[in-house]
């Protein structure tokens, strides 16, 4: 072989080397800096959104979620981008992505429906957090709603992970969605008290305490003739957050003076009556 054509390969191959260096090494240098602003960006962009719907008083079971919702949002298109970079034709690769992403669907479907239920809690916002509610057979104070699972404390302070859908397809009962609650409570009195005076008394400590409303007023009245007493309801209404504190309170209070008024406080007896037999 030739020396002189062995030089003018090594010569084109070099060059041809060097080319595809600097072309892909720029495109990479390239994408590398716009992915770390493109990152930038979007770190910036979650955070000052944040920022703008705290100071907007949006509520706070959905800033995390339009935060990170922005964060990615900026973080597909400059992934899109950087692709570009390296001539990659995105429009090939997204239809790959969408018929990878119908696989991966079929196979997380209980993933994704978790997922569309936190989107629904979200929007429609049944419970809130901070609310004390009642769901899937668990109680307690709502900590958290992400994009898959509700997170609670209850009240003994034990952490509750339970998933979205599991949330949004049980009833759901809201003890903080109102300001106001009724408590229901239930005394009972002897057969031989006086009712008239075992209301007048359980009116007077009721309405004594300055934590029950006066519009709605309490309901007193005589609810059933039970097996051992008479049962009266006492049906006052106040803030939600005295509920607990007036409803122990007005219990104490209740049974206190209906024996110091001389009712009876009745406890479940039975009569029995013998019968002697003759003798045979």
């Amino acid at each position: 072989m030739d020396p002189n054509e062995v030089s003018e390969g090594l010569t084109v191959a070099v060059e041809t080397a060097g080319g595809l260096v600097i072309e892909y090494g720029m495109s990479a240098i390239g994408a590398i800096v716009l992915f770390i602003v493109g990152r930038i960006i979007a770190g910036w962009s979650r955070s000052r959104l944040t920022k703008v719907l705290t100071k907007a008083g949006t509520d706070v079971s959905l800033v995390p979620f339009f935060a990170s919702m922005i964060y990615y949002l900026i973080l597909g298109i400059v992934l899109v981008a950087v692709l570009n970079l390296f001539g990659i034709e995105t429009t090939s690769l997204i239809a790959i992505f969408a018929s990878a992403g119908l696989a991966v669907g079929l196979a997380l479907q209980g993933t994704l429906s978790n997922f569309a239920a936190g989107v629904m809690l979200l929007i429609f916002r049944p419970i809130r957090v901070g609310d004390f509610v009642e769901v899937a057979g668990q109680a307690g104070t709502v900590k958290e709603i992400t994009i898959f699972n509700t997170i609670m404390h209850t009240g003994d302070n034990v952490l509750i992970v339970i998933p979205n859908g599991a949330v949004y397809g049980d009833v759901v009962k809201n003890y903080s969605y109102n300001d106001t609650r009724r408590i229901d409570l239930v005394m009972g009195i002897g057969y031989g008290d006086d009712i008239g005076q075992a209301i007048q008394i359980i009116e007077r400590v009721v309405t004594g305490d300055s934590r029950t409303f006066t519009d709605p007023a309490p309901v007193i009245a005589v609810a059933e003739l039970g097996d051992s007493s008479v049962n009266l309801v006492v049906r006052p209404w106040c803030n939600a957050s005295d509920y607990w504190a007036l409803r122990w309170d007005l219990t104490r209070k209740l049974k206190e003076e209906l024996e110091a008024g001389g009712c009876n406080i009745p406890y479940p007896q039975s009569d029995v009556h013998i019968v002697e037999m003759p003798s045979s």
